[in-house]
């Protein structure tokens, strides 16, 4: 990704806070970045020490209360172990939406300025994905948040969207101004919530959408 610096731009330039991303030492800039992906990394070890791991400064006490603002804590508390759990490469021994409660609850030990959530609440079920999303609400706030989802329930509080089709941003806005101008967006959340509305079909308007 562009703004991690995984590679950097040939043209142009990336600002933030009105400093040129280029200039940045790629360790400085990804302390202030916390990000959370739809495959949940996490390492053979400990449940704390995953916890922990995103900062070197965090108490016990710090990943606990992480742990239980992202709705992680009371599964954690039933392992065996509990927070002394011995996990299995990438956590395969936990569910995959508990797997995500403990990347979120990390992210919110790391305590970042800025947060990527890349499709965090994909492959879980419905209860799951509430208690995510929960959880991604408190690590969001008061901070600077990009969202990636094809849910778009939950992009639609995002204080500005865009939707892009075809590599290309096709409209920008606020998800009531977007679902007022009743374009492509508008299209595609009635299509995931199997409603329909004035000003065509938006099953038909959303056929062309295009996959990338």
């Amino acid at each position: 990704m562009l703004k991690m610096r995984h590679y950097d731009i040939a043209d142009g330039r990336i600002l933030i806070d009105g400093q040129d991303l280029a200039k940045l030492t790629q360790r400085s800039l990804r302390k202030q970045i916390g990000v959370v992906l739809q495959e949940a990394f996490l390492f053979t070890d400990t449940v704390m020490n995953n916890l922990l791991y995103a900062n070197e400064d965090a108490t016990e006490e710090d990943a606990i209360e992480a742990a239980k603002k992202a709705n992680a804590h009371d599964f954690i508390m039933n392992l065996p172990d509990g927070y002394e759990t011995m996990l299995t490469e990438r956590g395969a021994n936990l569910s995959q939406g508990q797997r995500q409660m403990i990347t979120i609850a990390r992210a919110m030990v790391a305590d970042p300025k800025m947060m990527i959530l890349d499709e965090a609440t994909s492959n879980v079920d419905t209860r799951t994905e509430k208690l995510i999303q929960d959880g991604m609400r408190k690590l969001m706030e008061g901070r600077t948040s990009f969202s990636i989802a094809h849910r778009l329930a939950t992009i639609r509080n995002s204080s500005r969207i865009m939707v892009l089709n075809g590599g290309e941003i096709v409209e920008m806005a606020s998800h009531d101004d977007l679902m007022a101008a009743r374009g492509f967006y508008y299209a595609l959340y009635m299509s995931q919530f199997k409603g329909k509305g004035p000003g065509g079909d938006p099953e038909e308007i959303a056929a062309g959408f295009v996959s990338t």
